[in-house]
C-alpha cells in the first residue's frame, strides 16, 4: 500500500462526507472497501463496533483505526490529521466571521438536499451491511434489535450497551467448546497514562492558573472523554456549560455555528474550533486563532488516545474464541444500527418528493461506483441552489 496514495482517499473521505457518524461510515464503506479494497466489510464493521464502545467521535475513531490496522501508530496519526484538520481550519475561521455570516437564509436553502442525500450513503450502506452479517436467524433477530432499540431509545448509553447485548447473546448460543482460551495480551500504557495525564493535568492548571486557553483546552478534552456517539451528543453538553453556565456564547452564536457545521463535510466535532474561538475572541485574533486550535485538538485527543490504546489490544483480543464468536452478534446489531438511522436522517429531512428522489438518485450513483462521492456532494449543492 502506498501512504500517499492512502492520505489522498482520506481526504477525498473528508471532503464527502457529511451528516454525521452514520454518513461517514456509509462514505468509509464505499469508498475505502468498495472502491479501494483497503479493508473488507466485516473488518470495517468491527471497527465501526469498536469503536461504537468507546467514548469521543465514532468516525474519526474509525478512520483512525483504519490508519493504524494499515500502517500503525504513524499513519493513524496522519490519517487523523488529513481527516480531520480541513474542518477544523475552516470552522477556526468561521469563528471570525459571526457577523457575515449571521444571516443564513441563502445557505438555508443551498443546504436543502444535504440531508437526504446522506441518507441515500446510510441505506446502501445499510444494504451492503446486512448482505454480509445476516446469514441465520440469529443475526437477522439481533439486526431487528439493534435497529427498533436504537430507533426508539437515542441516548448516547444505549449504544455500547446494544452492541454489548449482541456479543453476550451470540456468546451463549454458541455450541462452541473452550471458549475462554488464554491469549497474551501487551497492552500500551503508556497511551493510557497520556490519557489520564492531560485529563488531570488540565483540570489542575486550569484550576490554578485560571488562564481562559488552558480552561477551553481541558473543557473541549473533557467533552472528547464524555461523550459517546457524535458531534450530535456532544451539542447539549457544550450548551450546558459554554452557554447556559458561562455565558461565554449566546444561544444564538452557538446555534449559528452549529447550522454552519451541519453544511461542511468532515468530522462534526470540528464544531469545536468554532465554539473555542468564539470563547476567546476576547484576546484579541491571534488569542482567538489560537483558542480555536487548541479545542479542535483537545476534543480530538483522548479518543484518539483510546484508540491507540485499545487497537493493539483488540487484534490480540480477537485471538479468544469467544471474541471471534461475539463479533456475529455484534456485527449484526451495527448493521441494525445504521438501519435505524437511515430510517430516522430521513424522517428528520422529510419525507416528501424531491428528498426521496435525491436519496434514491444517490443510491444509484454510489451503486455504479463510478461516481466520486464529493462529486455527488456538488451536484446536491448545485440542485439546492436552482430549487432554492
Amino acid at each position: 500500500m502506498h501512504t500517499a496514495h492512502f492520505l489522498k482517499d482520506v481526504l477525498l473521505c473528508s471532503l464527502g462526507a457529511y451528516g454525521g457518524p452514520e454518513a461517514h461510515f456509509a462514505v468509509f464503506l464505499d469508498h475505502l472497501v468498495s472502491k479501494k479494497h483497503y479493508l473488507s466489510e466485516e473488518e470495517l464493521v468491527e471497527l465501526l463496533a469498536l469503536t461504537s464502545i468507546l467514548p469521543g467521535p465514532t468516525s474519526t475513531q474509525t478512520i483512525t483505526a483504519v490508519g493504524y490496522k494499515l500502517g500503525g501508530p504513524l499513519l493513524a496519526l496522519l490519517t487523523l490529521l488529513v481527516w480531520a484538520l480541513p474542518a477544523i481550519l475552516v470552522m477556526s475561521t468561521l469563528s471570525f466571521l459571526y457577523q457575515v455570516l449571521e444571516n443564513r437564509q441563502i445557505s438555508s436553502s443551498i443546504l436543502r438536499y444535504i440531508g437526504p442525500m446522506a441518507v441515500g450513503f446510510i441505506f446502501l450502506a445499510a444494504f451492503r451491511i446486512g448482505k454480509k452479517v445476516l446469514t441465520d436467524a440469529l443475526t437477522i433477530v439481533l439486526f431487528l434489535v439493534g435497529l427498533i432499540t436504537t430507533y426508539f431509545i437515542r441516548t448516547p448509553w444505549v449504544f455500547p450497551t446494544v452492541l454489548l447485548f449482541g456479543a453476550i447473546v451470540s456468546i451463549v448460543i454458541s455450541k462452541e467448546t473452550e471458549l475462554f482460551n488464554k491469549a497474551k495480551l501487551h497492552p500500551p500504557y503508556r497511551y493510557l497514562l497520556l490519557f489520564g495525564l492531560f485529563a488531570l493535568g488540565t483540570l489542575a492548571l486550569s484550576v490554578i492558573t485560571h488562564n481562559l486557553l488552558v480552561t477551553l483546552f481541558e473543557a473541549f478534552y473533557r467533552y472528547g472523554y464524555l461523550v459517546f456517539g457524535g458531534g450530535q451528543v456532544v451539542v447539549p453538553v457544550m450548551i450546558a456549560e459554554l452557554v447556559e453556565t458561562k455565558g461565554y456564547l449566546t444561544n444564538e452564536e452557538f446555534l449559528t455555528g452549529y447550522g454552519l457545521v451541519q453544511g461542511l463535510p468532515g468530522p462534526m466535532f470540528s464544531f469545536s474550533s468554532y465554539a473555542g474561538g468564539m470563547v476567546a475572541r476576547t484576546l484579541g485574533p491571534f488569542g482567538q486563532a489560537v483558542g480555536a486550535l487548541l479545542s479542535g485538538i483537545a476534543i480530538f485527543l483522548p479518543g484518539t488516545l483510546l484508540i491507540f490504546f485499545i487497537y493493539p489490544i483488540w487484534e490480540e483480543l480477537k485471538n479468544i474464541k469467544a471474541v471471534k464468536v461475539s463479533l456475529k452478534g455484534i456485527n449484526a446489531v451495527a448493521g441494525g444500527l445504521i438501519a435505524a438511522a437511515a430510517i430516522l436522517l430521513l424522517q428528520k429531512s422529510g419525507i416528501q418528493t424531491d428528498n426521496l428522489l435525491v436519496a434514491a438518485i444517490t443510491v444509484m450513483l454510489l451503486a455504479t461506483r463510478k461516481i466520486p462521492a464529493p462529486l455527488i456532494v456538488l451536484a446536491v449543492l448545485g440542485a439546492g441552489i436552482v430549487v432554492g
